[in-house]
């Protein structure tokens, strides 16, 4: 299959180094506008879709694959690949940003830096960790999607998207998560809701940036100072920006907090 297609990969600038952002749950890469033409200058940018979603190939799509984040995962690393790629930063939003993860683990050599944004390694709340939800309320929230996705699409997204002094950001994200298929959407969000993927922190081995939200109900502080703890060549900064996007809510932050960190590398 033509990874390009499938993944309705798109390149633009023509630096030397390669960024690559990656977007996460009920979106596309459309989420990426308002942040990726700040570092065309300097980067090659690659832009995609994951498999069923936005323009990707929704005829690749597999329940047995995509049933845990490593299916995703090896889709970046086939992207890097088929575009001969080193030494790439990879920015991952949300459920992407530990998809790159487990693909760091996996093919460390493609990997220069990760760039954590509104990251979490487990939604749900444990001994000793906070991940924001407890289990059964995990369970009511995959239950209300499955159904009604309209409607849960409508009433969640602006409670991800926080900021609700700005309803045309809610509003975006609600249009994105009704365009997606409902049942890969139900499929994805289990996937997404229900990993716990805590235990490949200690072994990342790629310099890595976590971008916080000072105020996110998705993603708590507490899971950014928890990460940051566990992974040996981390940064962490807590945003001034609130919700779960601040690619969309705060680009101006987010490409500061980033230009910021990869100069100090």
């Amino acid at each position: 299959m033509n990874v390009i297609e499938r993944n309705n990969v798109i390149v633009k600038g023509a630096g030397a180094n390669v960024m690559i952002f990656a977007h996460g749950f009920g979106c596309d890469q459309n989420m990426w506008r308002f942040v990726y033409p700040a570092f065309e200058p300097e980067y090659k940018i690659v832009l995609f879709d994951h498999v069923g979603a936005g323009s990707s190939d929704l005829s690749a799509y597999s329940y047995k694959k995509y049933d845990n984040l490593d299916g995703y995962a090896h889709d970046i690393i086939e992207i890097a690949n088929t575009l001969k790629v080193k030494d790439m930063v990879f920015v991952g939003h949300s459920v992407s940003a530990i998809m790159g993860l487990i693909a760091a683990d996996i093919a460390p050599e493609l990997f220069k830096s990760i760039i954590l944004v509104s990251p979490s390694p487990s939604y749900i709340n444990d001994e000793g960790y906070i991940g924001g939800f407890n289990r059964s309320e995990i369970d009511e929230l995959l239950e209300s999607l499955e159904n009604n996705h309209l409607g849960w699409s409508m009433a969640m997204a602006p409670v991800i998207m926080g900021n609700p002094d700005r309803k045309e950001l809610g509003g975006e994200l609600s249009n994105s998560f009704c365009k997606t298929d409902p049942e890969i959407a139900k499929h994805f969000a289990r996937t997404t809701f229900l990993t716990d993927k805590r235990d490949i922190l200690q072994q990342a081995k790629i310099p890595s940036l976590i971008l916080q939200c000072s105020n996110d109900i998705i993603a708590p502080v507490e899971v950014g100072h928890y990460m940051h703890e566990r992974m040996p060549d981390s940064k962490l900064v807590i945003m001034n920006a609130t919700g779960h996007c601040p690619n969309l809510s705060a680009p101006e932050e987010t490409i500061a907090a980033i230009t910021s960190y990869l100069h100090g590398l």
